[in-house]
């Protein structure tokens, strides 16, 4: 136990301090996140006014989150050179210019160009967050604070499927985004609220580790992306290219792979010659600090697979409405959001790789009762209780991981700590969207390819008439359209629906029980993690953890 005298000579102040500047930084969170939530909510507003193809809609959230994920270490380190506090009134600015030349953007270019220009404001505006929580809080409250920044982005996409919907649909979409505006002015002179950031003018940004860091990901986040549209493996007709048949979608993975080993070695390099590097290197050097990375990476993973499998099913299977669907999801989501703020409680009676475990194992539990229940009779009841379960997992991990990353890294890195969270958190969305996107629409194709091939119903002459090289998730009224239009029998048109139900049925099972295997890989990750709780000092430390750092990391844990 830390006691207070020992407190003081560390430096941590258990004062406990007033909460208005979390609460600005909760709603730059969910600024960030209302703006992505609204653009599939207004995608049909949108391609009307637009009169353009959903996916050209699509595009601008791509745009977006190339802007984050590429340029957040640029981000991390103005924020570091110009103060955390300046730079984040100045994206703030930027992010109501951007959203509202949204609002009222005449075409789908300058649309994608404004989100474009969001995506390059919530680069620095990410790690900015952290930087200011860690400039205003401490100890136990700093815990709860992080635990606050995690949930808002669960509550703020509950809120804005909510609102944006209701707004998109009763009253114009543009609305929307101008209701954003003024949530961003507010943002602003309340920011005025926010403690004087410590500014170091004479940090050298590294320009060649932007590039890098740049490329790599935005290339590897690229490629990841268009997976389902391109192709895993072999090119689809939609691929703009192919070599040798081969998707240009898992080339440009392997390559952006490659870039960000690039610039791995060029950070040490540089450190290696006494310049600072783009991303500290005390944020990724101990194999804690990265097993916190790769356990956030597969949880953001999952959750982003079951926000998007989870709709696709209420939407196509059961032919519901997008506002059906937030109603259904709100049970995860809110899970989510009070189990991230009160699993701060727990961080004083047991350690973080325990918490991860059992974490990791609620999420396999509630992934395999998903897998379980899913049938065309899916019931309320049943589906809560796995979305609870899995929320409950959720909440606690994403929380916990993050607060790991805050508390071992020191005070002045906790922008790059920020940028790793938003680069972590960004390419896990697109990894854990495309991945079970492209596993849905595989297995469904080999499924629906076998059960045709084996039907004495369907036959060729049928077949000829319908495209099946790609197979997609449809409803059973989208497939009785396409049929009406062939020379099907009333017999063949039974049986194609029964080909179809049973294929979507298995594929979703599927998709389920790979997420719970997933969640099982994991307690690999999470056996690195601290064992140790607040006020204790391990017998053993790591090699690049001296007894003096972990002391000063349980102080700052311990309640005050």
């Amino acid at each position: 136990m830390v006691t207070p005298n020992e407190a003081s000579t560390l430096g941590i102040d258990n004062e406990r301090r007033s909460w208005l500047p979390m609460i600005v930084i909760g709603m730059a969170q969910a600024l960030m996140s209302f703006n992505v939530a609204a653009i599939p909510v207004s995608m049909a507003g949108m391609v009307k006014s637009f009169n353009t193809a959903p996916t050209t809609v699509g595009t601008a959230i791509v745009m977006y989150s190339l802007g984050v994920s590429g340029f957040v270490m640029l981000g991390a380190k103005l924020g570091q050179r110009f103060g955390a506090k300046r730079i984040f009134q100045i994206v703030v600015a930027i992010f109501a210019v951007a959203v509202g030349l949204v609002a009222i953007s005449p075409s789908a270019i300058v649309m994608i160009a404004a989100q474009a220009a969001c995506g390059l404001a919530a680069a620095a505006l990410v790690p900015s967050l952290v930087a200011l929580i860690a400039n205003h809080y401490t100890g136990k409250q700093q815990a709860e604070a992080v635990g606050w920044l995690g949930s808002a982005r669960a509550i703020a996409g509950v809120l804005a499927f909510l609102i944006v919907g209701s707004i998109a649909t009763f009253v114009s979409w543009r609305l929307a985004f101008g209701l954003l505006v003024v949530h961003a002015l507010v943002i602003f002179v309340l920011s005025f609220k926010l403690k004087p950031s410590e500014q170091r003018m004479d940090m050298k940004i590294d320009v060649v580790g932007v590039i890098i860091a740049a490329a790599g990901i935005i290339v590897l986040t690229f490629g990841v992306n268009n997976l389902r549209i391109w192709g895993v493996l072999g090119a689809t007709s939609a691929a703009p290219f192919d070599i040798a048949g081969v998707s240009p979608a898992p080339m440009m993975i392997v390559i952006g792979v490659v870039i960000v080993a690039m610039f791995f070695k060029w950070s040490h390099y540089r450190a290696a010659n006494g310049k600072p590097p783009l991303l500290a290197l005390e944020v990724i050097e101990s194999h804690r600090e990265w097993a916190a990375v790769i356990a956030l990476f597969l949880i953001v993973s999952m959750e982003a697979a079951i926000n998007f499998s989870v709709p696709l099913y209420i939407q196509i299977v059961q032919g519901r409405s997008p506002f059906q669907t937030s109603i259904a999801m709100m049970p995860f989501l809110v899970t989510v959001f009070f189990t991230a703020i009160l699993v701060v409680r727990l961080y004083s009676r047991f350690t973080p790789r325990n918490i991860a475990r059992v974490g990791f194992l609620l999420v396999f539990a509630g992934t395999t009762w998903l897998a379980y229940v899913v049938t065309n009779d899916w019931s309320t009841l049943p589906v809560m209780a796995g979305l609870i379960t899995v929320g409950l997992g959720q909440g606690m991990l994403v929380t916990l991981l993050f607060n790991v990353l805050v508390t071992a890294a020191p005070k002045e890195a906790a922008g790059d700590v920020g940028s790793l969270r938003g680069v972590t958190q960004n390419l896990a969305a697109a990894v854990g969207t495309a991945v079970v996107g492209a596993l849905l629409v595989g297995v469904l194709s080999s499924i629906v390819l076998t059960n045709v091939s084996r039907s004495l119903v369907l036959t060729p002459e049928l077949l000829a008439q319908i495209n099946l090289e790609s197979v997609n998730f449809v409803s059973n009224d989208r497939l009785n359209d396409v049929l009406s239009r062939t020379d099907a029998s009333p017999e063949q048109v039974a049986e194609a629906v029964r080909i179809n139900t049973e294929a979507r049925l298995r594929a979703l099972k599927i998709s389920f029980l790979v997420m719970g295997a997933l969640s099982l890989l994991a307690l690999i990750p999470a056996g690195w993690l601290p064992n140790y709780k607040p006020g204790q000092i391990p017998e053993d430390p790591h090699p690049d953890e001296s007894p003096e750092h972990l002391r000063e990391l349980a102080a700052a844990s311990e309640e005050s």
